[in-house]
């Protein structure tokens, strides 16, 4: 009797049985993977449009100095059109990147207009727009840490098998600093003469 337990075709069910249910299984991992990797970049979406709210604002105020540096204001706008352009991921976190150094240009360049950084409008746009990078970066963090564990998981043996035959993307990219990040920007204040 007991070798009926065992004979060949219970073995070969058992066997089909444990492949379908490990590839059912991971399968489902990588949704939930890249649903909580998607859930992340949302979520640095709805911060990134909270900044990009708060730009037109800071453009309109910085416009009323006269003689404020045009160009770096049309590069501040230049890059809020390429975030709202980009249609991948891929393409909204090199957006993103850009906008964040035309931004910092911005900043520092507001640095040698004393009597702009007065004025409690802009004092006040400053304070949401750091509060706003605040909530950016904690969200960077996030996508960051879901995205490693997605990617990690769609290259781990076996599931990178049913990733590869379900298609799944190979890997998130990660943000990562912006190219320019360790220059430190010059301040010039104009007390050269």
């Amino acid at each position: 009797m007991s070798r009926k337990l065992f004979s060949p075709l219970v073995i070969t069910l058992a066997i089909i049985a444990i492949l379908v249910l490990g590839t059912i299984s991971s399968y489902n991992s990588l949704v939930t993977l890249e649903e909580q990797t998607d859930n992340a970049f949302a979520n640095i979406e709805t911060q990134y449009q909270r900044r990009f709210d708060l730009i037109p604002n800071v453009v309109n105020t910085v416009e009323g100095v006269a003689d404020f540096e045009q160009e770096t204001l049309q590069n501040v706008v230049a890059a809020r059109s390429a975030w709202a352009a980009a249609d991948t991921t891929n393409g909204k976190i090199d957006a993103a990147n850009g906008f964040e150094s035309a931004l910092s240009r911005l900043l520092v360049t507001v640095e040698a207009y004393p009597e702009l950084k007065a004025t409690q409008a802009f004092r006040d746009l400053i304070t949401e727009l750091e509060g706003t990078e605040n909530r950016i970066a904690y969200a960077r963090n996030e996508f960051n840490a879901a995205a490693t564990e997605y990617n990690t998981s769609v290259r781990k043996f076996p599931r990178n098998l049913i990733a590869n035959l379900f298609n799944f993307e190979p890997e998130k990219e990660l943000f990562k600093a912006a190219a320019e990040a360790d220059v430190v920007p010059v301040v010039d204040f104009g007390n050269n003469q």
